[in-house]
């Protein structure tokens, strides 16, 4: 029973810092070491199918006119370009991904690295609300597309946000605000579900992570819902999370640095 009310504590972490600029991989990390829960990746792809199906449900119209545009063959269609530059974006966190995975997983078991990362988020996060582009985008270019990509790949190491990063380089990309949201969310799609099938590989979930499942899945389309029709509204409210993720970022690191310490008084 213990167990199961750990895995949806964690469930409702990952729902809300998935989509929230304060990165996921993060707070798993810290939230595992914290409730003693020994995380799997099994475990761990079941929270990702979970928030993924968040953005299916609330964009579910976007996704299927873009497959719709593609099939057809509408391929200058504003629909079909958008499916481009999600395909576009996925490839830097692709290659990346695969070329660098044994490093970015050790990193998982590292609380420094993590409390760095929330430190770079916070800065991803402060100055794409203070630096202002030189101009305003109606639509995204590729070569937006491909730089969000990198922002993206960034993403890879736990504490940086992959909303964060990537909201704010679309910001910086002179793309408003709403805009850099949803294609952050929908990029999110190849992404996320590439990396969890890579991890998956050919084991099977068990029944047990159902409920998890349906938390994260539900956290999800909230936490979607609020910044889309809530934090939206102005970019200076990222400034919140940015606050948030630095003093995360110094309550890691001090509660690295009281672990080492009380391992030495042992």
């Amino acid at each position: 029973m213990m167990e199961m009310i750990k895995m949806l504590i964690l469930a409702l972490v990952q729902g809300i810092s998935e989509w929230f600029p304060i990165s996921s991989s993060g707070h798993l990390v810290l939230f595992s070491k914290l409730l003693e829960f020994t995380n799997s990746v099994q475990f761990d792809v079941a929270l990702h199918f979970g928030t993924l199906m968040a953005v299916f449900v609330y964009f579910g119209k976007d996704i299927v006119d873009i497959i719709e545009a593609i099939l057809r063959g509408n391929w200058k269609s504003r629909e079909a370009r958008l499916g481009f530059l999600i395909a576009v974006s996925s490839i830097p966190a692709a290659v990346i991904g695969f070329l660098f995975r044994n490093l970015f997983e050790s990193a998982f078991s590292s609380l420094i690295i993590v409390g760095i990362c929330f430190a770079i988020t916070s800065m991803f996060l402060f100055i794409s609300v203070f630096c202002n582009s030189l101009s305003k985008k109606k639509t995204i270019t590729y070569n937006d597309s491909w730089i969000i990509g990198f922002a993206q790949a960034l993403a890879i190491f736990p504490g940086i946000s992959r909303s964060g990063a990537t909201i704010s380089a679309g910001l910086l990309r002179g793309i408003e605000l709403r805009d850099a949201m949803k294609f952050s969310f929908l990029m999110s799609i190849p992404a996320i579900f590439g990396a969890s099938i890579l991890e998956l590989g050919g084991n099977i979930l068990p029944a047990s992570y159902i409920f998890p499942t349906l938390m994260a899945f539900v956290a999800g389309l909230c936490s979607i819902h609020f910044l889309l029709k809530i934090v939206g509204n102005s970019k200076k409210n990222l400034i919140w999370f940015a606050i948030y993720d630095i003093v995360l970022a110094v309550l890691t690191l001090c509660y690295f640095v009281g672990t080492i310490i009380m391992q030495g008084y042992r």
